[in-house]
């Protein structure tokens, strides 16, 4: 999953420096992408429905964790709904390392899922406590996830860079187009690694071929120019 989107976040910003969009289907599927808005809108309606869930008495808890240990999907919702503010509290305290609220939310709500369904095997015998430890653990994981992800794509980045400048530093000194042996020496890289990221240049580039080509418009090509000019008797 990071080196998916290590690669797709390298693609998308060889394309930007390029100057270029990157297509639609292309574009790196990060939960942060291009999601502003929407994140701003998700947050009120966790903030709403934080402030609207309803408690817990101990022995209705006691109760919906017998029947979610069971399978029972809606006490296991009712439980997921009275812990919503945990949730988002524990999200909010973790919510500038690099992930949204809102994706931080449903990370821990998974946690939080995670935690009604282990509790009454686990020994413990505070639900809240225990929640909280599996809720922190997987935003733990999430962030872990996303710090891994940005650093694969920065490497990727960085390797990308590299393998453009170095295969025209080697078109110049050969004269010719490098073979992936002579560029994979001059990286001091291996050969599957050379090709991998490769594929991944010479895709951004085609991306930059498609993009020129779909601004330019045929009717103001002259394909005849040059034909035409050779046909013409020079002038006396």
């Amino acid at each position: 999953m990071a080196e998916s989107l290590a690669e797709d976040s390298a693609r998308a910003s060889l394309c930007k420096t390029w100057n270029i969009a990157l297509p639609e289907a292309a574009k790196v599927k990060a939960p942060r992408i291009g999601r502003v808005g929407d994140d701003a809108a998700r947050m009120r309606d966790l903030l709403r429905r934080s402030e609207d869930a309803r408690s817990l008495g101990a022995d209705e808890q006691k109760r919906l964790l017998q029947r979610a240990a069971v399978g029972d999907a809606a006490s296991q919702e009712r439980l997921v709904e009275a812990y919503l503010p945990t949730v988002v509290r524990l999200a909010a305290a973790s919510g500038e390392h690099g992930l949204p609220v809102p994706d931080l939310v449903q990370e821990g709500s998974i946690g939080l899922i995670e935690a009604i369904q282990t509790f009454s095997e686990s020994g413990e015998t505070d639900f809240a406590k225990f929640a909280e430890v599996h809720i922190t653990a997987q935003l733990a994981n999430a962030l872990d996830a996303e710090s891994a992800a940005v650093r694969e794509e920065k490497a990727m980045i960085t390797a990308a860079e590299d393998y453009d400048r170095t295969e025209v530093v080697l078109r110049r000194e050969l004269r010719r187009v490098p073979t992936e042996q002579e560029l994979a020496e001059k990286l001091e890289w291996t050969v599957e690694r050379t090709r991998y990221v490769a594929l991944v240049v010479n895709e951004a580039r085609q991306r930059h071929d498609e993009e020129l080509l779909a601004y330019m418009d045929p009717a103001d090509i002259d394909f005849d120019a040059d034909g035409d000019s050779e046909s013409e008797p020079a002038s006396e």
